[in-house]
């Protein structure tokens, strides 16, 4: 399927949404999978998916691969990645800025790195071998996170930048994790993103968060379980204000899911957006 030809507002596919989808086909330009929920071949939600990839492109966002970990990778699961992506052909591959993994044994999270000429090392050397297996490129997530590491040396824009000019990979820019880091780490949102280079974000994603009080202070975490908030809702109109409006752009819902109706309104806002962007951009090459 010819993606230029669809809208650039995707939606998380999740299994409350998978059957309404299949027969509403709601005007969607894309769908996002978790690509390890996917994996066998036999499975209910993968004779769904193939039902859906003949009406949508589809993006295979990875939550397994643990490309920080000092561990090697986990073949088996990069085999099954790869029969996934020839089956599926998706137009975006991504896994995340993050590690899951040590000795064998898996968290289920998403873990911090200390940013470390070390750690980058370690996590090109993956995202490599990742691209040469799979021999495609591969986009890479900006995380969310609640610590910081004391002998981290590398900002994390500066990190994430060195990983794509290193690997040639692409970026995957969650303007909410940005958000949510900026609060938990006190950095200012706007450094972070003047440190990206436009040209190599290829996504972004939308998400919703909530504030937890504790008693050492406030934290904001990223539960993907709430509407986007008017803040990233800001940050993303700038992002198309300046950059353009053809950057394929996810809306995540994980958490607490609703009614596709809800999901599919904050698609239309962010389609609202770049009609705005793009009809004022309209507007200023004709005055």
């Amino acid at each position: 399927m010819d993606f230029s030809s669809q809208q650039p507002i995707g939606v998380g596919l999740r299994s409350p949404h998978i059957a309404e989808i299949i027969t509403s086909q709601p005007p969607l330009g894309w769908l996002e999978i978790h690509s390890e929920n996917y994996f066998n071949p036999h499975s209910l939600a993968r004779q769904q998916l193939r039902q859906l990839q003949s009406r949508y492109p589809i993006s295979c966002h990875g939550i397994g691969l643990s490309l920080g970990s000092a561990d090697p990778l986990n073949i088996e699961h990069l085999q099954q990645l790869k029969q996934l992506v020839t089956e599926t052909d998706p137009f975006l591959i991504s896994d995340h800025l993050s590690w899951s993994s040590i000795d064998g044994h898996y968290f289920n999270d998403l873990l911090p790195l200390p940013y470390t000429e070390e750690a980058l090392n370690n996590f090109c050397d993956k995202v490599i071998q990742v691209q040469d297996v799979l021999q495609r490129q591969m986009l890479i997530e900006n995380p969310s996170s609640y610590l910081q590491f004391q002998h981290s040396t590398i900002p994390e824009w500066e990190f994430l930048m060195a990983v794509q000019q290193r690997t040639n990979c692409g970026l995957l820019l969650d303007l909410n994790n940005i958000y949510v880091s900026s609060f938990n780490h006190g950095f200012d949102c706007q450094t972070y993103l003047a440190a990206i280079d436009p040209s190599v974000v290829q996504e972004i994603h939308l998400a919703g968060f909530i504030r937890k009080h504790l008693p050492q202070g406030e934290i904001w975490i990223d539960t993907h379980s709430q509407p986007v908030s008017d803040e990233v809702w800001y940050l993303y109109q700038q992002w198309i204000h300046c950059h353009g409006r053809h950057t394929p752009t996810l809306i995540e819902w994980d958490a607490d899911i609703p009614p596709l109706a809800i999901l599919l309104a904050e698609a239309n806002k962010a389609q609202a957006i770049i009609d705005k962007e793009f009809a004022n951009a309209t507007i200023s090459n004709h005055a």
